[in-house]
């Protein structure tokens, strides 16, 4: 008997005695039956212990664990097992990528409009280098407006060539 105070989990599952030096019980202890039933039912007990017996003493709390996760996995999907989830979070990091560089993409495109604003209220503040706007100038109010609405706005996208476009009359003047 192992050093527990009755069979490991795969010696009770088998029906066997537990011998002391029992590949399964550091890795499969009584507490937990449904374990070693997992990893047996894919896998097989035999097949089990002779991984076992092939790893280093080092490595095998690792590979049980692996082997648990595995069986788990096969278990809840039967077809695709782990690798349905790493497929899964694969997908899921692309889409998270994909959604940085759009994010990226759009505060490239918004930057240099923001910063040519900033320079300009900053420049007007001074009175250095800024022309002062003329009243009935129409375009330059639009763009100031729209350099004011990318602030206050939720909106993150904005066509400002739109807004000036020739086929306005203002646009002219």
């Amino acid at each position: 008997m192992n050093m527990n105070t009755g069979r490991c989990a795969a010696c009770k599952y088998l029906r066997r005695r537990c011998p002391v030096d029992c590949i399964f019980s550091p890795y499969f202890p009584p507490t937990n039956p449904h374990r070693f039933a997992s990893v047996h039912r894919i896998f097989g007990a035999s097949n089990v212990g002779k991984m076992l017996q092939q790893l280093p003493v080092h490595l095998r709390g690792e590979a049980a664990e692996t082997l648990y996760y595995e069986a788990q996995c096969r278990i809840e999907n039967p077809v695709h097992g782990c690798v349905g989830i790493i497929t899964q979070l694969h997908e899921e990091i692309n889409n998270a990528e994909q959604e940085l560089a759009r994010a990226q993409a759009q505060l490239a495109v918004h930057q240099p409009h923001h910063h040519h604003h900033q320079q300009e209220i900053e420049e007007a503040v001074t009175g250095e280098g800024a022309e002062p706007m003329v009243p009935g100038d129409h375009a330059q109010e639009v763009a100031a407006e729209v350099a004011g609405n990318v602030e206050d706005s939720d909106q993150n996208e904005f066509d400002i060539a739109a807004l000036m476009s020739p086929s306005d009359p203002d646009w002219f003047y």
